[in-house]
């Protein structure tokens, strides 16, 4: 069974072999969204209940899930935010385990799925910036959201590059390619996740442990 799963995630064709690890990393992505999602569902639906309720992740001044949840920007459409993640990540799923399979989907079905969560990308990074910039406080669940909010996009990005499903000019999607096929992608990626932390680190030093 290791050997197989191995040999899976091995594969001698370059292209085969990236495609699997970049539907892996949808499916952990997305797995990981879906359980933030789920709490923060959870807690939108005790402080409802109780505003003065004290969250399990309410551990401080500055991490404190109760404080970003009871604001207007936890509801911007009406309901909580963290219902169109239980929406959004169900879906990153199921395309990430039919991706595993094999399955090819459909340039125009990728090329929506770009868009929707490009959409939700900068969602999710407009609301980490108020949450440092107005609201004062960290949601360790949200910031986990945004985090793997990233990795998904990126995958889907480099994928969707690869197979062309983003309907860009030829000299554009060229060097595309070419960006990804050295591992750029990856590069930003990292920077990008770099940047969220040490965000946070300037912003609220110590205070985030205690």
């Amino acid at each position: 069974m290791f050997n197989k799963l191995v040999n899976y995630f091995t594969h001698k064709d370059k292209i085969i072999r990236d495609n699997r690890w970049i539907f892996l990393s949808m499916l952990v992505g997305a797995f990981l969204g879906l359980i933030a999602a789920f709490v923060l569902s959870i807690d939108a639906f005790e402080l409802a209940k109780n505003p003065n309720v004290i969250l399990s992740c309410s551990i401080n001044s500055i991490i404190d899930c109760a404080t970003v949840g009871k604001t207007s920007y936890a509801s911007m459409f009406g309901f909580p935010n963290s219902f169109l993640g239980l929406i959004a990540e169900s879906v990153v799923i199921t395309v990430a385990v039919a991706g595993l399979s094999g399955v090819k989907f459909p340039r125009l079905f990728m090329f929506a799925a770009q868009i929707c969560y490009t959409l939700g990308f900068i969602f999710a990074y407009y609301l980490f910036y108020i949450g440092v910039t107005v609201i004062g406080a960290v949601c360790p669940w949200c910031f986990l959201v945004t985090i793997t909010t990233t990795f998904v996009l990126f995958s889907i990005t480099r994928y969707n590059i690869r197979e062309g499903n983003l309907y860009l000019p030829k000299d554009i999607s060229k060097k595309a390619k070419q960006f990804i096929a050295k591992d750029y992608d990856k590069l930003l990626l990292a920077t990008l996740i770099f940047a969220l932390f040490a965000t946070l680190i300037l912003k609220y030093g110590r205070g985030l442990i205690g």
